[in-house]
């Protein structure tokens, strides 16, 4: 089995993440150091027929409440004013619109609700971190300036428990 495909342990796992039962997890996207699901991608309509753009959708709680914590900091009213200014970085920025769109496409699924539209407020504002951070743990370094950013000054997330609730669980 790779590292992307899903297996029911994956299933269970993000299901104690969530809260409740995972839609249409498509692949693992990535996986935190302790081997666990981190990030899924999911596909742009789910089998209830729902469009859905987000691919990358962050799922292990101690990453996405990293993420909140970096939100309420102001980074994205910075990141925001950045964009305006640095042309150089809201060319990479659409650059990282464009792979995260090209991500998605590989699954050949006709979505005309969705079309063009990626994640976070790409390519033109950033309006949620955790996509972005999603979109950069998945796709690897320099594919998403923004996301790269945000995902420098998180902290590891993974280092004193393992990122799925479930194991808290068992262990009280």
């Amino acid at each position: 089995m790779s590292e992307r495909e899903v297996s029911q342990d994956d299933l269970d796992c993000i299901e104690a993440q969530l809260g409740r039962t995972p839609r249409d997890v498509h692949a693992i996207g990535y996986r935190c150091p302790c081997g666990k699901p981190a990030v899924v991608e999911t596909p742009p309509r789910l089998g209830d027929g729902t469009p859905f753009p987000t691919y990358f959708y962050a799922t292990c709680p101690r990453l996405t409440g990293a993420i909140s914590t970096l939100e309420s900091t102001g980074l994205m009213g910075q990141m925001n004013e950045r964009l305006a200014t640095d042309a150089e970085l809201a060319g990479a920025y659409a650059a990282a619109h464009e792979d995260y769109l090209a991500a998605r496409a590989v699954l050949k699924m006709d979505v005309p609700e969705v079309e063009g539209i990626s994640a976070g407020g790409m390519p033109d504002r950033v309006k949620c971190l955790h996509s972005l951070v999603a979109h950069s743990l998945c796709a690897g370094p320099d594919a998403n300036p923004l996301g790269d950013e945000a995902l420098a000054k998180l902290p590891e997330w993974w280092k004193d428990q393992p990122c799925s609730i479930t194991e808290n669980v068992k262990a009280n």
